[in-house]
């Protein structure tokens, strides 16, 4: 099996956080500034997600940013 691509390792982390949170793709995408079709898109992993971006959904669910390359599944 060939390994998992590190989009969608990110793209699960953040899948993950935002269901910890009971969070929408469309409320996690209102509070950060970002569309919702964009938003599913890094969680599928089909987005290489620029850093500002990265940014932005690290402050829509209230982590530092460098939680969110802690802990891939």
């Amino acid at each position: 099996m060939p390994p998992t691509s590190i989009k969608s390792r990110f793209g699960s982390r953040i899948r993950s956080l935002r269901d910890d949170r009971g969070f929408s793709q469309e409320e996690l995408a209102e509070r950060a500034g970002l569309h919702r079709n964009y938003v599913g898109g890094v969680e599928r992993g089909e987005r290489n997600i620029a850093l500002e971006n990265i940014v932005k959904l690290a402050k829509a669910l209230s982590i530092p940013t460098r939680d969110l390359f802690t802990d891939f599944p």
